[in-house]
């Protein structure tokens, strides 16, 4: 399997994950924890699923998850208004990381 099927599938695997968890209406600590983990990795996975296919098919090589998205709309691959909201995912995930330091 070529590195492009592989992030593709971790990144369908991460997303899965994340919506086994979503619809829980009143989440325990524990349960939130969970969220906001499994929200930091398929973000993870999602951005360097751009990353990769952006440099196998576009030939472009960015090293940075807001760069990625930039160049994802640049593209096509996403829209004005997808690119916002993956911006504001990013800026999240950042918040995410900060805060478990």
């Amino acid at each position: 399997m070529g590195r492009l099927q592989e992030r593709i599938a971790t990144a369908d695997k991460a997303l899965k994950t994340l919506e086994e968890i979503h619809d829980i209406e009143k989440p325990s600590a524990i349960q939130r924890d969970a969220f906001i983990q499994r929200f930091e990795y398929t973000f993870e996975s999602v951005w360097k699923l751009g990353k990769e296919y952006l440099r196998e098919i576009e030939g472009l090589d960015y090293g940075s998850p807001k760069r990625v998205v930039r160049a994802s709309r640049e593209v096509a691959l996403l829209s004005a208004e997808e690119t916002v909201a993956a911006l504001e995912m990013a800026d999240d995930r950042n918040l995410t990381m900060i805060n478990h330091v």
